[in-house]
């Protein structure tokens, strides 16, 4: 299963990496929808992303003095080049890894989904997630505390039902649409409501 789950990452990083190679200097200064990155920055993120071993994301949890903002930041400004073919070829090098650090390995499903669309949504680009890639990562983040980036408090309180496949997480009103939209609205991207409806929607961050 490791090793099925690892070719679902490697997909979508060499599905993003065929998009990049694709961008202009003026679509990588584009905000994402991470708040206060661009998608030069978040494309350095993930190679930063792709580097962490456990050993390593808890050294520089220490170092950031277990700020997880800070250490991301740390992580982008290390990694991000002094141009953007610079991070392209960066992230091409490290598309095959396979280290992680501590947690879920669907985690790293999370990470490539949802920053895929941080970067995609704000250019008009579109992609065709394999439907258990964007399950897994939704499933986990509705088992994920709120501290760790994830949605489990938030699912004691909302029902999500997906539209289109046979996926329903949590209780109470509900919040209905495509999974790939709860994935991100349960990431707190906002930019996903407008494809969601249903009386939970308020409860959304």
């Amino acid at each position: 299963m490791r090793e099925h789950v690892w070719a679902l990452v490697h997909a979508e990083r060499a599905a993003l990496i065929r998009d990049l190679a694709r961008l202009d200097g003026e679509q990588w200064r584009t905000p994402s929808l991470c708040a206060g990155w661009t998608v030069h920055d978040v494309a350095a993120h993930l190679v930063d992303s792709a580097r962490t071993t456990r050993l390593g994301f808890l050294a520089g949890l220490v170092r950031a003095r277990f700020d997880f903002d800070r250490q991301n930041t740390a992580g982008v400004e290390r990694e991000r080049g002094a141009t953007p073919a610079e991070t392209l070829r960066r992230l091409e090098q490290v598309a095959d890894r396979t280290s992680a650090p501590p947690g879920a390995l669907d985690s790293r499903l999370v990470e490539e989904v949802v920053h895929g669309e941080d970067i995609r949504r704000p250019l008009g680009l579109t992609r065709a997630y394999p439907e258990e890639a964007v399950v897994r990562a939704l499933r986990l983040q509705a088992r994920t505390p709120a501290a760790f980036g994830g949605a489990r408090e938030l699912l004691a309180r909302v029902r999500l039902d997906a539209t289109d496949t046979a996926l329903s997480l949590g209780s109470g009103p509900s919040v209905a649409g495509p999974a790939l939209s709860l994935l991100l609205a349960v990431s707190g991207r906002r930019a996903a409501r407008s494809d969601l409806a249903g009386p939970g929607l308020d409860a959304l961050p």
